[in-house]
């Protein structure tokens, strides 16, 4: 018969492949649970207001056009669920392909099912498949994981998160598919109203209700079962030869059994005597299973419901057998950990000691592992539920009791074990790779002695002593020739032939007295144990090493043993060579990805890397946990060096006095530095220790696992320092942010310093660490902080400054902020409020409106460097960036909304436009035509105004920030700042060149260059704000106008002061600053064409001229103080621009502007 996995038996390849996607779907699915979007679970009050309206369960199917109706009226909603949809429809499609794979999978098992009914598979039947080992164990699996995925998806992922998912998908994608299955997966993965949280009731019926809602053939279901209840379908029971192991035998078919029987819940609630022997052979003294990669469950929780099922556990459970196993498990930790210790004492594993104990090391493994599974499981806390069960939470306090648990003892025990199993595999590996060398080494050795013999009876060899015997002669060359004849590849024949070869040479020895010649007896001796070492290596087997696979398997541990880490690092803090141990544990635990890989292998499964890479990378994330504590020890080694490094060890000074010598020297302090730094070095070489390991099929190097643990624990601190330093409270009268700014700047340097310190110590590259992952905590955290201005949210898996391995954590808000930058960018705006304070360009200063007092000067922005980086200077500047933009397009929409929507205004623009043209002319009569225009467009200068002020604050701020980072530039890598320059400028005038002749040469958009110059630049401060163009517009009718009366409106609320160099608020009533408001007006316009500044200013020229021509000419000094704010305005508009002055002549006599200017007071 056909090999039921050939690749030309179709009926074994379809099943194998179906089982292949089972474990794909499964790991998946465990993939997407760690990726649930928050927003789905409703938890947070802020999402149940924002996203309550849009978020649905399946009540939505029994009232969609109403909630459809809900969304499409209010505008406000359109606009979020459409922000919504393009945020999540990634992981949407993620997660309901997966959820309909799983309705796929069941479906296609169906399908099978059919088919092999309808003889679709020639000579396949259900009954034949059963009675082929591959085929029952194939056909087991395949519903046993059907069922897995179900509980997976309840357990993992809630009802009512599936639920909102599905309705959502739904809407956004599902209406417009033809081929859809979604109302069956819909159906699948309703919820069940199963919940984990602490207390929560078990629904009736479950899960045997949700097992149920995709009915399978009922024969194949009571035929699987059979199978289970009676056979030994992995041949699991000839590497547990004892008894009393044969529940740990049956493990795996017995988790498969549990689960298949909630597809056949009458047998769990009426058919005792099937129970009953289901009991009896699969969990005599086990009543707590691993199901799949450590998904445990407690028998005595689930099969309460279930009449027949909870009556054949009650002798399981019964006290006294309960007793019975804790005593003997408990006696066998304590035994076992002796006996393993004294095999692993060095000098005791040698080749010929394994080689004659291969049983009884194999015995010892068995007891090992067998007891250790037993306690583990029966001992772990599985999850609330099962312990809010009186009943069991009784029978674990009594397994902790009567099996004395020490769970340090029963780590030790793990740890030994471990050690000894990696030991046996690494050396049989060796022998096997050697066995045959080594074997004709020992034939050869054996052969040459023999010879040697005869050639000595021979009596032609001088000085051996030895008489001439032919008849030893001519058997010893016999004997040469057959040790000559043994044959390696037939090596049971071989055997057998050195047995006979080891009596004859001890007969030879005795019946012809060779004792006497000690010579002849060592050749012989040496002989017999070259044939018996020819036999301890004939013997050397495969099977041992796979046996002891089977034996060392941990995949019931993949979650309980989580429990033990605190136990583990323990054990590291005392002794960090205990790492070399955890080495030998990670490597068994790695064991249990051959449960879901091993089929996946089989089928030549493209699945195979996307699922070995999940299972080794949660391994690799788990031994990463293990080991952080070596760095979270380092670092609180640190800080007491960092104590003492500020506040107890004083600088030396270049000069010294002599007398002062011991003062400075503070023998005691710096030997405590000391001290603290030798025990950071030994920890460092305690992770050293660890060899490269291949957990899965990711390679660990400890030194990178040591770098990524520094760069864990320094990312994790200074994320809390940055978080609890930048807390402000808005109420305050002074403000609290230089003071807060100036501790966080010095425990800023004392880890630079620290870090700078010990990096020669743990051999690391201590101030590129320090950069890397400064600057990506604080450009994730601008990142995050700039995700509330935009519509498309980077989410944490998509940012390429979040990782798995080196998390950056995250904080809830305090405020309306989302993290530390928005905090401190908020209090600079709040500290610098262009209504309370006062810019005055000359000094880069604020002040405060009414006292006067300086509130904010370069030192500012000298400590947010100091506190925050150039990282953090460049990230306040992009929030900035993001904040203005937000500001101009809000404004955008409230114009065309109201002016350019509304045929009044328009009409009366056009009117005032007609007056005004052509803007070369003088306006007879100024001082009714202007104020008659300005007072009628009144309603609309209050929101102007605040956008105009805050825009302009924001740049200034930006101004002042990109002048911090130039100096800063200059002075620390004036090269850098230097080439930057050099390269601007002639990036520039290439551009210029080209734009002037088409046919040279331009950067390509897909050219990378401009964009990486930016930054650049934007880093090192070579940039002008204020020539920024932040969003691209539409032309606007009358822009210019609107703009011109808006900041006519506002002259008479402003001064020009001579000695201050610019425009103050005329009363404190009234507060406008004159600097952010130039400013905004300058950015504002430069968002649109360029002949809009020039109508703008063109205008303001026709005012002046117009108010100078209507004066009279003897009273030239009493212009009305709008018009001497105009003439300022203009000057500041052209300081703050950077245009020509010419611009300005264009309009304005330059006389006229000198002559006024000079006369102001």
């Amino acid at each position: 018969m056909v090999d039921f996995l050939a690749e030309n038996n179709q009926c074994g390849q379809t099943i194998l492949r179906l089982v292949s996607r089972g474990n794909a779907i499964i790991a998946e699915l465990l993939r997407l649970s760690d990726f649930i979007p928050s927003v789905f679970k409703l938890e947070s009050r802020f999402d149940q207001v924002k996203y309550g309206e849009i978020l649905s369960d399946f009540s939505y199917f029994r009232q969609q056009d109403y909630f459809e109706n809900k969304i499409d009226s209010k505008a406000e909603l359109q606009d979020l669920d459409e922000e919504f949809r393009e945020n999540h429809i990634e992981i949407l499609t993620r997660f309901y392909l997966a959820f309909e794979s799983v309705h796929k999978y069941v479906v296609d098992l169906t399908r099978f099912l059919e088919e092999l009914d309808e003889g679709v598979f020639i000579q396949q039947t259900l009954e034949t498949v059963l009675l082929n080992e591959d085929g029952k164990q194939l056909l087991s699996e395949s519903l046993f994981l059907y069922g897995v995925m179900l509980i997976v998806v309840d357990t993992r992922i809630d009802g009512t998160i599936r639920e909102r998912m599905l309705v959502s998908y739904h809407r956004y994608c599902a209406q417009n598919a033809t081929d859809s299955n979604i109302d069956d997966v819909c159906k699948l993965m309703r919820s069940t109203s199963f919940s984990n949280q602490p207390g929560a009731r078990r629904p009736p019926n479950y899960p045997e209700a949700f097992f149920a809602r995709v009915p399978i053939n009922k024969t194949f279901i009571t035929m699987v079962i059979g199978r289970l209840r009676s056979d030994d379908i992995y041949n699991q029971i000839a590497s547990y030869p004892l008894p009393e192991h044969r529940s740990t035998a049956l493990a795996t078919q017995a988790s498969m059994l549990y689960v298949i029987l909630y597809f056949a819940p009458d047998i769990l609630h009426s058919q005792q005597a099937k129970m009953r022997e289901i009991v009896d052979k699969h969990f005599p003294d086990n009543w707590v299973i691993s199901i799949y990669m450590g998904i445990t469950v407690n028998l005595c929780d689930a099969w309460f419901p279930y009449k027949a099922a909870s009556t054949a556990l009650n002798n399981t459970l019964d006290p006294t057998n309960v007793k019975e196993q804790c005593s003997k498990f408990g006696i066998k930790v304590q035994e076992l950990n002796g006996r393993v210790n004294k095999v692993l004492k060095e000098g005791v594993l040698q080749e010929e000691f394994v080689l004659d104990n291969i049983p009884k090391l194999m015995n010892v493994l068995r007891e090992c592992n067998v007891s250790i599974r037993w306690v583990m499981l029966h001992t772990a806390i599985i999850h609330n539920n099962v312990e809010a069960n009186k009943r069991c939470r009784m029978i674990r306090e009594q397994v902790n009791v009567d099996c004395r648990y020490d769970p340090v003892g029963l780590f030790e025990l793990l740890l030994n074990t471990s050690q000894l199993e990696f030991t046996l595999k690494e050396m049989f590996r060796q022998m096997l790779n050697e066995k045959q060398d080594k074997w004709e080494s020992y034939k050869k050795e054996g052969s040459e002695r023999i010879q040697e013999l005869s050639d000595v009876f021979s009596g032609t060899k001088p000085l051996t002593r030895v008489q001439k015997n032919e008849n030893l002669q001519s058997w010893f060359g016999e004997m040469a020739k057959q040790i000559t004849s043994l044959n390696y590849d037939d090596s049971t024949a071989a055997g057998r032939k050195i047995v006979q070869l080891i009596q004859a040479l001890e007969e030879v020895q005795e019946f012809h007295q060779l004792e006497a010649n000690l010579q002849v007896k060592q050749f012989l001796a040496d002989t017999r144990k070259f044939l018996h070492h020819m036999i301890r290596t004939i013997n050397i087997k495969e099977e041992v090493l796979i046996q002891m696979q089977i034996i060392a398997d941990l995949f019931y541990a993949w979650e309980i043993i989580d429990s033990y880490t605190g136990y583990m690092q323990e054990g590291i803090k005392r002794n960090p060579s205990l790492v070399i141990k955890l080495r030998a544990t990670f490597i068994k635990l790695a064991s249990a990805l051959d449960l879901p890989l091993l089929r996946i292998s089989q089928a030549s499964s493209p699945d195979m890397l996307s699922v070995s890479q999940y299972y080794s990378g949660e391994l690799v994330a788990y031994v990463r946990k293990v080991l952080q504590i070596i760095p979270e020890t380092m670092f609180s080694l640190l800080a007491r060096i960092i104590n003492l490094q500020i506040m107890a060890i004083r600088e030396v000074p270049t000069r010294l006095e002599k007398d002062k010598m011991r003062e400075y020297a503070q023998l005691d302090d710096r030997y405590q530095v000391a001290k603290l730094t030798h025990s950071i070095s030994v920890f460092t070489e305690g992770i050293l220790m660890m060899k490269t390991t291949l957990v899965g099929i990711i390679k660990i190097d400890p030194k990178q696992l040591l770098e990524d643990g520094i760069r864990k624990e320094l990312v994790k601190q200074v994320a809390t320092a940055l978080h609890n330093g930048l807390i402000f409270n808005p109420k305050a009268k002074v403000s609290e942010l230089m003071p807060k700014l100036a501790i966080l700047g010095t425990i800023m340097d004392g880890f630079r310093t620290s870090f700078e310190y010990i990096q020669d110590y743990v051999n690391i590259y201590g101030l590129k660490i320090w950069q890397e992952e400064v600057s990506r905590i604080i450009n994730y955290n601008v990142e995050q902080e700039c995700n509330s201005f935009l519509r498309t949210k980077v989410l944490d898996f998509q940012s390429i400054y979040q990782s798995t391995a080196i998390p950056i954590p995250r904080y809830p808000p305090v405020d309306e902020s989302v993290n530390f930058i928005g905090r401190l960018t908020r209090e600079v705006l709040r500290i610098t409020d262009p209504k309370l304070t006062t810019y005055i360009d000359p000094m880069r200063t604020w002040y405060e409106v009414k006292t006067k007092q300086e509130l904010v000067n370069l030192k500012l922005f000298q400590q947010m460097e100091r506190s925050v980086g150039n990282f953090g200077m460049t990230g306040l500047d992009r929030l900035l960036s993001f904040m203005i933009v937000k500001e101009i397009q809000t404004f955008n929409r409230a114009i065309s909304r109201t002016v350019l929507s509304d045929k009044p205004w328009l009409d009366m623009l056009e009117g005032f436009n007609r007056q005004l043209y052509p803007v070369k002319n003088i306006i007879v009569n100024p001082h009714k035509v202007y104020p008659s225009a300005i007072t009628k467009a009144s309603k609309f200068y209050p929101t102007f105004l605040d956008m105009m002020l805050k825009i302009g604050q924001m740049q200034l701020l930006r101004r002042q920030i990109s002048y911090a980072l130039h100096s800063s530039c200059k002075f620390d890598s004036k090269f850098l700042a230097s080439a930057l320059q050099t390269f601007n400028d002639s990036l520039m005038n290439e551009i210029e060149k080209h734009y002037q002749d088409p046919s040279l040469p331009y950067p390509k958009e897909e050219n990378p260059l401009m964009y990486e110059l930016t930054s650049y630049l934007e880093s090192a401060g070579l940039s002008d704000p204020l020539k920024k163009i932040y969003v691209t517009t539409k032309k606007l009718p009358h822009f210019a106008l609107l703009n011109f009366m808006f900041v006519l409106s506002q002259f008479p609320k402003l001064l020009y002061i001579k000695s201050v160099g610019g425009m103050v608020c005329k009363k404190p009533q009234e507060p406008i600053d004159g600097a952010p408001f130039v400013v905004g007006c300058i950015t504002y316009l430069k968002q649109f064409h360029t002949e809009n500044t020039d109508q703008f200013l063109a205008l303001l020229g026709q005012f002046v001229r117009s108010h100078v021509d209507a004066a009279p000419s003897s009273k030239t000094l009493d212009l009305p103080p709008e018009v001497m704010n105009a003439l300022a305005f203009l000057e500041d508009f052209i300081h703050y621009s950077g245009f020509n002055r010419k611009k300005l002549e264009a309009h304005i006599p330059a006389y006229l502007l000198d002559v006024l200017l000079n006369k102001a007071a």
